[in-house]
């Protein structure tokens, strides 16, 4: 395996899982693991506020950046070989 390789297996490792952190930080409709962790960031009553809106951009970014890792190593990543 080249570096290339090793580099997109680790970003898209950070990457996913930063994503499903992200997602899960989102403020939810109901009672579940979303509002658990939102409530303690900041107040209920500020859903559209400025923390709603970078959380909505990182979720953007690391959604992105998953996606991106995904196809260049569709295209790079060696074929027919094992180890």
């Amino acid at each position: 395996m080249n570096p290339l390789n090793i580099i997109l297996t680790v970003l898209l490792f950070l990457s996913g899982v930063l994503t499903v952190i992200l997602v899960l930080m989102h403020s939810g409709k109901g009672t579940g693991v979303s509002d658990m962790i939102a409530s303690s960031l900041y107040n209920s009553g500020t859903g559209s506020g400025v923390l709603e809106k970078n959380l909505n951009r990182l979720t953007v970014i690391t959604a992105t950046v998953f996606i991106v890792s995904i196809l260049v190593m569709a295209l790079t990543f060696p074929t027919g070989t094992l180890g």
